[in-house]
């Protein structure tokens, strides 16, 4: 009987704390469902999970496409080794080749949804933004970096770079781009902004754990309901904790459905929020 009493109050306390964090927070229309008069699944309003784009963000043909986009921008020692990656793949395996990192990612989310509002943390030279603005060219987007000199090793020229690799891809839509560090920039505009919600959100900023992790739960937030939130190097050798990072904050909150691809190169995970 006692036991029963806790449980009661558990659900209760849990099913406020879900309305809670979904007071005032838009949805993204179609991943999410909602009858007005009896919806069933009010605690779970997703419509579609991580399964029905786990292919796009992983096939051949998703790859090939990326590797097009790529052959558009300004290349650096990066982009020609992804371009050699993804092109030897293709040929040795075909249309067998299953391959993610963040671009096929962005790419499999942004090919089959709208994506009106796009937010990213640790833009560089804008390769992520040109994936989402090629497939959406009038996304309105919303970028934050320090832009470090040579950061890795390659050229980082700053914000005036990237619109123009944004006009390479036929981008005509609003773009902002604040610089400093995200630990305190995020918030401050959503301090400023209070009614700034987002479809999708990518994390790819500060890589040690705390800031990762500050950068994670700064966002939560403001990803829409049924909004995607992507982040990257999940298994990257160089930064082996990051993966605990995205497990403890985002997969352990249970406000997201989660998949992650880390079988080949650095590895990325994608989540839809719940609530």
């Amino acid at each position: 009987m006692i036991g029963d009493i806790i449980q009661r109050i558990r659900n209760k306390i849990a099913r406020e704390l879900r309305k809670g964090y979904r007071k005032g927070v838009p949805r993204q229309l179609q991943t999410t469902f909602e009858e007005q008069d009896s919806n069933w699944y009010e605690h779970k309003p997703l419509l579609a999970g991580p399964s029905t784009f786990q292919r796009d963000c992983s096939s051949a043909e998703t790859a090939s496409a990326v590797l097009s986009l790529l052959q558009q921008l300004t290349p650096d020692r990066f982009i020609e080794f992804n371009i050699q990656y993804c092109r030897t793949g293709l040929q040795r395996f075909g249309d067998r080749w299953n391959y993610a990192d963040i671009l096929t990612v962005l790419y499999g989310i942004c090919k089959n949804i709208k994506v009106k509002s796009y937010m990213e943390i640790g833009v560089r030279r804008g390769r992520s933004l040109c994936i989402v603005a090629a497939l959406h060219n009038d996304v309105k987007i919303l970028g934050f970096d320090l832009w470090i000199p040579g950061y890795v090793g390659i050229e980082n020229p700053g914000p005036a770079f990237v619109e123009e690799e944004l006009k390479k891809v036929g981008y005509k839509g609003e773009v902002e781009f604040i610089t400093g560090n995200s630990k305190y920039t995020v918030p401050k505009y959503f301090g400023d902004n209070p009614d700034a919600y987002f479809d999708l959100i990518t994390v790819d900023g500060d890589h040690s754990a705390r800031g990762a992790e500050i950068d994670l739960k700064n966002v939560i937030p403001r990803v829409k309901v049924g909004g995607f939130l992507v982040f990257d190097d999940i298994s990257n050798p160089d930064h082996i904790y990051l993966k605990e990072v995205w497990e403890r904050v985002i997969v352990g909150s249970g406000r997201f459905l989660t998949h992650s691809f880390d079988g080949l190169g650095y590895g990325v995970a994608f989540g839809i929020k719940k609530y």
